[in-house]
């Protein structure tokens, strides 16, 4: 049986075209096999799963009685300081990374006609389970290593502080935000771009992302249309969208009784304290995640619907 990852998404803020005209034929779990994509791997539903979302999928009833229902742009954000151009184009992006395995499935449509975006050239980054991101090594805020050990410190600093720092605080803030840093080394784990098939999706292998100095656990997107392949990746077109895909705290506080993100010493930022998360949910880039309870480390899969506008540009720089 294979599980049914369509998601009804909630109404958010207007846009300039016809909202009128948004709409998503809601995918049943014929649909999702038809795509032929990781059919394999899709795993029953069972007491024994979780599942954490910020929609619940429509009811069979309801979807037969509707037969469609309404449909979003997906929120834009930043692009970070970390982004490399889509260069490696592959499904595996993991490269021997240690962390938790995760499948991640996305589909892109048009929001204003609800078809599927095909050819559309989607890219993904992350961190690993300890915060870094490659390409960034010297410069990304992860931490790892054993807590330290032994009796703590009796003696607490007195006194008050009289003179306040001059120096304005320089460097990316560790929000996620700022411009673009160019790369310090040449790794390139946890980074992909896939084109999305004739019903519009793609599919990466990966792991859970771990967390850095004040962001929430997330993954980077981008989707490209009017571009090609060549030899040096993909190239040409414009960028469409340029997005954040989270994940529900259940899952993330799972994952970090999990090695090696528990030997993580770096304080955590929730999903939200989180700056950059706007808080809408899916339409937001809230991830479905789909796990075994109580053994998250045997792997998770995340889906989610992304509705884009293919004429707009969007490259995550000017937020």
């Amino acid at each position: 049986m294979t599980e049914d990852f369509s998601e009804e998404r909630q109404p958010g803020p207007a846009h300039k075209r016809d909202m009128s005209r948004r709409r998503m034929i809601v995918a049943g779990g014929a649909a999702v096999a038809a795509t032929g994509i990781g059919a394999g791997i899709a795993a029953s539903a069972s007491a024994s799963e979780t599942s954490s979302s910020s929609a619940a999928a429509p009811s069979a009833s309801a979807t037969a009685m509707s037969g469609e229902v309404c449909y979003r742009l997906t929120s834009e954000t930043t692009e970070g300081p970390y982004y490399i151009d889509a260069d490696k184009i592959r499904k595996d992006i993991t490269e021997s990374k240690d962390g938790i395995p995760m499948t991640l499935r996305l589909k892109v449509i048009d929001s204003d006609t609800c078809k599927p975006v095909r050819k559309a050239a989607v890219d993904i980054w992350h961190c690993d389970a300890l915060g870094l991101y490659s390409g960034y090594e010297s410069s990304s805020t992860g931490g790892g290593g054993t807590p330290p050990t032994g009796t703590p410190p009796t003696d607490a600093p007195t006194g008050t502080p009289t003179d306040a720092p001059t120096d304005a605080p320089t460097g990316t803030p560790p929000g996620g935000g700022g411009g673009h840093q160019e790369p310090t080394d040449d790794k390139r784990y946890l980074r992909g771009t896939q084109l999305t098939d004739q019903h519009g999706f793609v599919e990466f292998r990966t792991v859970f992302p771990g967390w850095y100095r004040g962001r929430c656990v997330h993954i980077h997107a981008k989707v490209h249309v009017g571009g090609a392949l060549t030899d040096s990746g993909y190239e040409g077109g414009h960028a469409c969208h340029t997005g954040q895909l989270f994940f529900a705290e259940e899952a993330v506080l799972a994952s970090a009784e999990v090695a090696p993100y528990s030997t993580s010493t770096t304080e955590r930022t929730t999903l939200d304290e989180d700056t950059i998360y706007p808080g809408n949910g899916a339409q937001g880039g809230l991830l479905t995640l789909k796990y075994k309870k109580g053994r998250i480390e045997k792997g998770v899969i995340g889906t989610l619907t992304l509705g884009v506008d293919p004429d707009a540009t969007h490259d995550g720089t000017g937020l």
